[in-house]
Formats: C-alpha cells, sequence, structure tokens
C-alpha cells in the first residue's frame, strides 16, 4: 500500500515535485533550524543537497539514540522510517 510519504518521494525522483514544491509532510520544520540558504551563517549544518543517504542515515542515527543530539532525537522520533525517507529524498533532490 503506497502512503502520501511513499508517493511524495516517488514524485520526487521520478521528477514530478514541482506540486511538492512545500516537501512531504514534516519536511518543512526542518527550515526552522536548517538555513536554505548557504548566506545565512548557522552552526546548524545545512542539509539541502546533501545525499538522500547521509540525511536517512543521520535522522535514523538519531532516532535510534546511536547518534548524540540536543533536539534532533527528539525530532527524529516523531517521524516513521518512511517518513524520514520521504523527507530525505525531498531534500536530496533540492539544489
Amino acid at each position: 500500500m503506497m502512503t502520501r510519504f511513499t508517493v511524495a518521494a516517488l514524485a520526487v525522483l521520478l521528477g514530478t515535485g514541482a506540486a511538492l514544491a512545500e516537501g512531504p509532510p514534516g519536511a518543512a520544520s526542518c527550515s526552522g533550524c536548517h538555513a536554505a540558504s548557504a548566506r545565512v551563517e548557522t552552526p546548524v549544518p545545512p542539509i539541502k543537497g546533501r545525499s538522500q543517504a547521509d540525511i536517512a542515515d543521520a535522522m535514523i542515527e538519531y532516532k535510534s539514540g546511536k547518534r548524540p543530539g540536543t533536539i534532533m532525537d527528539r525530532i527524529a522520533k516523531g517521524f516513521s522510517d518512511e517518513e524520514i525517507r520521504a523527507i530525505a529524498a525531498w531534500y536530496a533532490g533540492q539544489k
């Protein structure tokens, strides 16, 4: 069964992400800490343009407690693995 998160990830991967300009559910919350522009100085690293695997792996590590965090561990626990993959696919597609 395909969920909206799977559909969102597939749309991005197939190049039909125009309808998903806002990204999959949950993706907008990332920009509160992770700046979308390289011109913004912040100690929080950007995620836009990073590989899907890097983003998903980091989120899953935060979620499991393997990677320590101050807030990311709590945020990651709020997402299913499918949601994490959809968000990672969307951010990896942002150039």
